[in-house]
């Protein structure tokens, strides 16, 4: 009998460990195995056991989500199992942060009610514009955002009390009604304007925009741009376990308040490898200059002296989803405010790049940083506040996932393991004594 013919074949994973020819069956679930089922492996009863090691969790999941679904083989995305296509084509920003709340699609009474809780909310504690206004005229603004978000834990005590579920949903809707509003104030305050109340006879969009270009009046909507807007935010509402999410997830794991725990979604998509990414194309567009120059520049990124900048993702690994659909919004934005030049440096650098063997073997294909900064700044948003309004656009994954996260009866505070790599026991040395 050969030694395959031994075994069962189920759902489990047959491992030797040669250290001690110790045979175990850790049971498959979900294509997973569960790293806790190695601590079992030990030399010696005093042995720690076995641990995995997975830099920057590439391949580890940390939780069990119903919120959204990723094939990045096949470039699918699904928010609560509704196409991203679907959505963005067709629905509201307002009904996508309820449908990845509730879990469900709004009724048009539900969706009434959770508008009209939004709206109520929109406004900030007088106290928060002196906060505001307490930042030097140059502060970046989604310093400012990550700060102010923050500070609003100390505005209200009662979101602590995260065990009772009509409070929580208040607090969700509270950042929800807020974020706008503090994302406008950043915007308005580095640039020495007065800062724009919120108008309630607005929609969502509606109103953000007239509180971050107003000027003197009420500001004139472009129903194109605002829809492009929208469609981006809705874009951005979640991407799975991401570093924000991951960061959300984390410290709302020690049970603290969820303005905290937001905080530390935005500081880590403060981050110039997370949020700051369609800035850096915009940097590289303008380093290369001219369609003539992306030869040149293609090819000093074979030899690793530059990078393609929005290309490639660590989860994709065919054409993001999102890009599509953003190079089709990018279209009707030009068609309203001018062809930038920017733009024809882009869509030829795309086309070369596809075409080039070098990185479609690597399958690095645009994502959804390509081509959003050239939107944003079509909007007449500078390259800092892109992250402000990815901010925008991601409170309610945020959201979503923390409470997810919070009724998960499986999760407790988060605390990775690590391997120490550091000195053994050695003896202390007097201060007079070391030389």
């Amino acid at each position: 009998m050969s030694n395959k013919d031994q075994f069962v074949f189920s759902d489990t994973l047959s491992v030797t460990d040669n250290r001690t020819a110790q045979q175990y069956q850790l049971p498959i679930t979900d294509g997973t195995v569960r790293a806790m089922d190695f601590r079992q492996m030990k030399v010696d009863v005093d042995d720690f056991g076995l641990m995995t090691y997975d830099p920057a969790f590439t391949n580890t999941a940390c939780c069990r989500s119903a919120i959204t679904f990723i094939d990045g083989e096949r470039g699918i995305l699904r928010y609560r199992g509704y196409p991203i296509e679907q959505l963005a084509e067709t629905t509201s920003f307002l009904e996508v942060a309820y449908l990845l709340q509730v879990g469900e699609l709004p009724t048009p009474d539900q969706l009434k009610v959770w508008t009209d809780d939004i709206r109520y909310h929109t406004y900030v504690h007088t106290k928060v514009l002196k906060f505001l206004e307490g930042f030097l005229y140059d502060a970046h603004p989604m310093g400012m955002l990550l700060g102010a978000v923050g500070a609003l834990s100390t505005f209200y005590p009662d979101a602590k009390d995260i065990q009772n579920p009509a409070n929580r949903y208040l607090q969700r809707v509270r950042l929800m009604a807020k974020i706008p509003t503090l994302a406008a104030f950043a915007f308005r305050h580095v640039r020495g304007l007065p800062f724009v109340f919120p108008d309630n006879d607005l929609d969502y969009i509606g109103n953000f925009v007239n509180m971050t270009f107003s000027i003197g009046g009420k500001h004139e909507p472009n129903p194109i741009l605002q829809r492009a807007l929208q469609i981006l935010l809705i874009l951005h509402a979640d991407h799975e376990q991401n570093c924000s999410t991951s960061a959300v997830r984390s410290v709302g794991s020690s049970h603290v308040d969820p303005f905290s725990a937001v905080s530390a979604g935005i500081a880590a998509l403060y981050g110039p490898l997370h949020g700051g990414a369609n800035e850096a194309v915009l940097t590289m567009l303008d380093v290369i200059g001219d369609k003539a120059n992306i030869p040149s520049y293609i090819e000093r990124v074979k030899q690793g002296e530059m990078r393609l900048m929005g290309f490639g993702h660590r989860v994709y690994k065919s054409y993001d989803p999102r890009a599509k659909l953003i190079k089709r919004v990018a279209d009707d934005v030009f068609a309203e405010t001018g062809l930038n030049p920017k733009l024809e440096i882009a869509l030829e650098l795309e086309r070369i790049a596809l075409e080039d063997d070098y990185f479609v073997s690597r399958k690095l294909y645009p994502n959804v940083d390509f081509y959003s900064g050239l939107i944003y700044q079509a909007m007449g948003y500078p390259t800092d506040y892109f992250t402000v309004l990815f901010a925008i656009g991601r409170m309610p994954g945020w959201l979503a996932q923390w409470e997810e996260m919070l009724l998960d009866k499986e999760q407790k505070i988060s605390r990775p393991r690590q391997i120490y790599t550091g000195y053994p026991e050695r003896p202390f040395v007097p201060l007079a004594q070391r030389g």
